[in-house]
């Protein structure tokens, strides 16, 4: 069955081609006579315009009342009004029509027992009643995000207007703030709309796809390219010849990230303690274009270093760093030799170098080693009758080893992410992967910027986001 399907889904698109040729021929042979086109301006634009209105949907041009498809990308468009174009089909957890079926013209043909928008349904479900909702729970627990019902782990989104603006695994995404308030159409026309987010077709751009560049795709580029070469310097993207940087400050100020090329880290003028502050260049200095130019009296690459010390800068950042790489442990500052421990006030951090951070003893609560033990040096001591990096496991468990794995499994059926083990009910990520981190072992804190002060959450489903502490 499976094997017949695939080859339906290779040979359609072909034949489909293949059908507009040949109907696309026949239509010319009447209308076209010696190569002069017989039909009015308005009868060929009548033969060429979909339903909705467009000519070619706006995908191609109209020729004698054929639609000529844009070959940009060959095979990209087609069918006889231009309207099939197999990358819309909808997607689950990544997959084109789950894996359970194939795109016919941007519509998913579903296997047998399969159903929905992208396969994503099962006609007959074995999960229990409890099982299905778990999997159909948002990041913050809300089953469908309260815009659908959950079928077999599965989200079926309330879209009563039959519009299918309410897409997403859980029902997360609002696809109408994709609409352009002048025209009604999704992404003004010019593009596709992803989880409520336009993504324009080449030679577009805004927030709706609603303006035109008015100039070459490697015209935009070469405008773009930054002096070593790099596409707006990797720190942005690249829109009508104008880098738009990735780190834009609110008020529409510069960011941390600026220049025509995005050339301009300011992030490099903040010692690594600095997160707490908004001082650049440890306060000493001027921070241009990523670089700190340093008061009178002060040096190194941060201006953290006083002349009137007895000490060489070097001397100084090795007294600091005592077992570390950083100085203070990167969580201080380091004058002529001496730590002084940041953020200021907070007795947490503590140490000769700043070598114990009590804060790594706190749960996102706030609550200290579980409320069962107490913190020494950032590392808990667990009371009697509990363990873990927290004290938040009980050496008893009162529960089946069935039901306690049921607790860990993640959305995909996978027990603590594939990174940790279960004890009753709760997983314990792998020590000697120090980085890996939240209730199902989801996060890698190592894509997260801690000089930054970002930290990774699983309330936010794996994501970095600022820490407040």
């Amino acid at each position: 069955m499976h094997t017949e399907v695939l080859v339906q889904s290779m040979l359609l698109p072909f034949f489909l081609i293949l059908l507009s040729f040949i109907e696309d021929s026949l239509l010319q042979s009447v209308s076209q006579v010696g190569g002069v086109c017989k039909l009015s301006t308005e009868s060929s634009l009548r033969r060429c315009r979909t339903p909705d209105g467009k000519i070619c949907s706006g995908r191609g041009k109209c020729n004698c009342g054929i639609c000529i498809c844009e070959a940009i990308e060959p095979g990209k468009f087609f069918g006889p009004r231009c309207e099939c174009h197999d990358w819309v089909c909808a997607t689950y957890n990544g997959k084109t029509c789950n894996d359970q079926g194939y795109c016919d013209c941007g519509v998913c043909e579903c296997d047998e027992g399969w159903f929905g928008d992208a396969c994503q349904f099962q006609e007959e479900c074995n999960l229990s009643s409890k099982k299905s909702r778990e999997l159909c729970k948002n990041q913050q627990g809300v089953v469908c995000s309260n815009r659908g019902t959950c079928h077999c782990g599965s989200c079926m989104c309330d879209n009563e207007d039959n519009r299918g603006m309410v897409t997403g695994r859980f029902c997360e995404c609002d696809d109408s703030e994709c609409l352009d308030e002048e025209t009604g159409e999704i992404c003004g026309g010019h593009g596709q709309c992803y989880c409520g987010n336009c993504y324009c077709a080449a030679g577009w751009h805004g927030d709706k796809c609603e303006f035109q560049c008015d100039m070459s795709p490697w015209e935009s580029r070469q405008r773009c390219t930054s002096p070593d070469g790099k596409i707006c310097s990797n720190r942005g993207t690249c829109v009508c010849g104008e880098c738009n940087c990735h780190d834009v400050d609110p008020s529409g100020d510069w960011g941390d990230i600026h220049g025509d090329t995005c050339e301009c880290d300011e992030r490099n003028c903040h010692a690594t303690y600095d997160r707490y502050t908004d001082d650049f260049c440890s306060g000493h200095g001027q921070c241009n274009c990523g670089r700190c130019d340093c008061k009178e009296g002060w040096a190194g690459n941060k201006c953290e270093h006083p002349l009137s010390c007895s000490l060489s800068l070097e001397s100084s950042l090795k007294k600091c760093r005592g077992t570390s790489n950083l100085p203070c442990f990167g969580r201080g500052q380091c004058q002529c030799g001496q730590c002084t421990c940041h953020p200021p006030g907070d007795s947490r951090v503590h140490g000769k170098n700043c070598e114990c951070d009590d804060r790594q003893c706190e749960d996102i609560s706030g609550e200290v080693c579980g409320g069962h033990g107490y913190c020494s040096c950032g590392r808990c001591i667990c009371e009697e009758g509990w363990f873990g990096k927290l004290c938040q496991f009980p050496r008893s468990c009162d529960m089946s080893d069935a039901q306690s794995k049921e607790l860990c499994e993640t959305s995909d059926g996978v027990i603590c992410s594939g990174k940790g083990s279960c004890h009753c009910g709760k997983c314990i990520c792998n020590p000697q992967d120090w980085w890996v981190s939240g209730e199902y072992c989801e996060c890698d804190d190592r894509e997260c910027d801690k000089h930054d002060g970002i930290i990774c959450t699983e309330i936010f489903g794996g994501r970095c986001i600022f820490s407040t502490v």
